[in-house]
């Protein structure tokens, strides 16, 4: 089991929101001493990128081979350097596709770096609309407009397949999860799904309502991953540490249970304020972090209650 990224403490809002919308942050020489990343080889051509030193956001999945190289999501903008460094550690070929599997800055912040490089990037239709008419949301109600190179060239409605390396890569969209654009890419022959963020691995999730997000499709799209997946499958989540189907299985658990402890409250006739002082989530503690603490989750459950 990897060692989680360091962004369950405070820190770690600090440096996303820095890195997100800070200038000074955008160029591609910086290799800010707080943040770096680890490649770990999954299976087959497939490896996965992670921060280990602070927060350079979700987890990077990469497919190399002699076909060329596939990329899934790239980081927040600021850490561009230090991803290309590390991706060279693996190969010195450029990227040809780049797969979003969802609209936020913290996965699809160097778009346009990679899209002046002349890769391919494919998405969802729905993150492709998202950014051209409302930009990149990096959080905190914060967006940055969406350059031309950035846009994917490449979308759909439901799946799409890539196949490279010896492998077939599905890119099947799950609708209303964790935005209204999520993607989930299943490398069949090396049997590793890349979740995008409809999997917060040993974390409470972050539903983006505001993007079309919801519980219950989250839920339902944890469900259908559970369902890919067989005993030997790898997943990589959007956030934590490299996963297998029965973690899967424990994610789905605990968002259930967690659902039940609100709505037993919620049928009570308590009010929100209520509810929070009742601290439904105590048991589920472990999940919480700087972002999406237990009260946080809390009230992510009572809007999917409305």
């Amino acid at each position: 089991m990897n060692k989680l990224p360091n962004f369950r403490n405070a820190a770690a809002s600090v440096i996303l929101a820095t890195l997100a919308i800070n200038p000074a942050f955008a160029h591609e020489g910086d290799d800010h001493p707080r943040v770096s990343f680890k490649t770990e080889k999954v299976s087959g051509s497939v490896y996965m990128l992670s921060g280990v030193d602070g927060f350079t956001g979700g987890n990077i999945g990469l497919s190399i081979g002699d076909d060329g190289v596939a990329m899934i999501d790239n980081g927040l903008p600021g850490v561009l350097g230090i991803l290309r460094k590390e991706i060279a550690k693996s190969t010195d070929k450029p990227i040809d596709y780049l797969i979003n599997t969802h609209v936020h800055g913290d996965h699809i912040g160097n778009n346009e770096a990679f899209g002046k490089d002349n890769a391919k990037i494919i998405s969802h239709q729905s993150l492709r609309q998202t950014l051209v008419n409302k930009g990149v949301p990096m959080g905190d109600g914060v967006n940055v407009p969406a350059p031309k190179k950035s846009l994917p060239v490449l979308t759909f409605a439901d799946q799409i397949t890539l196949y490279i390396n010896n492998d077939s890569a599905q890119v099947k969209h799950f609708a209303a999860a964790h935005t209204n654009g999520d993607a989930v890419v299943f490398f069949k022959e090396a049997n590793v799904i890349h979740t995008g963020d409809i999997m917060f691995n040993t974390l409470f999730p972050y539903i983006d309502t505001s993007n079309g997000g919801s519980f219950s499709g989250m839920l339902a799209a944890l469900k259908g991953i559970h369902d890919m997946a067989n005993e030997s499958t790898k997943i990589i989540p959007g956030h934590g540490p490299l996963a297998n189907k029965s973690d899967v299985a424990t994610t789905i658990s605990m968002l259930e249970g967690a659902y039940k402890s609100v709505k037993a409250l919620v049928d009570e006739g308590l009010t929100e304020q209520e509810i929070l002082e009742r601290n439904p989530l105590k048991d589920y503690e472990k999940y919480s972090w700087s972002f999406i603490t237990a009260e946080r989750m809390t009230k992510q459950l009572l809007v999917a209650m409305k």
